[in-house]
């Protein structure tokens, strides 16, 4: 039996529309992409395909998406920022909006290089609870939010498709210590604390291999 969210749920998890109401009506790529050389570049490579499993892949995931997760680098308002990383908060400290939504842009259009799996026991595990879920524990299927292929949902769940197990893992880490806080409605920590060490080691392994 698969798990799934209910659709009230879901709808609750869609990002605010004021996330995106200052977006260009055209980005800059000549521009994006400068800033991306500049700025991006050493930990994500130009591309947005990083070579070390730390950083994420960003080549190809929505465009939205980064944008909002730049912003919650930043503080803004005097207040501290949703998503707390000191360096990425030194990395945004001058991007204005516009800087933001064209590096997004810019990233999305990028091809991400295919990955595989290196653990196949692992990684079949990681399929039963990315597909399926964990009916004992109540937890939903990854596909309900990311699609079965792992390339979400543009404005709204991030692609996961071909993302490093050690980076995927330590955000599922995050979110269940609570350390990482940005997702609506508490979405992704409700998933990550009912998840075992095993179980985001296993997840977070088929999730690379995805394409």
């Amino acid at each position: 039996m698969i798990f799934r969210w209910p659709a009230a749920l879901l709808a609750g998890t869609l990002l605010s529309p004021a996330v995106f109401a200052q977006a260009p009506s055209k980005a800059d790529l000549a521009k994006a992409k400068q800033t991306a050389s500049q700025v991006c570049a050493a930990c994500h490579a130009e591309d947005g395909n990083s070579v070390l499993s730390a950083n994420p892949v960003l080549a190809g995931q929505h465009a939205d998406y980064i944008y909002k997760q730049l912003t919650n680098f930043k503080a803004l308002g005097g207040k501290p920022a949703e998503r707390p990383n000191p360096i990425m908060a030194g990395m945004v400290a001058n991007l204005s909006a516009d800087d933001m939504h064209g590096l997004g842009a810019y990233f999305e259009t990028q091809k991400p290089k295919p990955r595989a799996a290196r653990d196949a026991e692992l990684a079949k595990l990681g399929q039963a609870i990315y597909r399926g879920g964990i009916l004992a524990k109540n937890v939903a299927a990854c596909t309900a939010c990311h699609s079965a292929n792992g390339a979400g949902v543009p404005a709204q769940f991030p692609r996961l498709a071909g993302q490093y197990a050690e980076y995927t893992s330590a955000q599922l880490k995050a979110f269940r210590s609570g350390e990482r806080a940005n997702d609506p409605n508490r979405t992704m920590r409700m998933v990550a604390e009912k998840l075992s060490d095993k179980e985001i080691a296993a997840v977070s392994e088929y999730i690379s291999g995805l394409r």
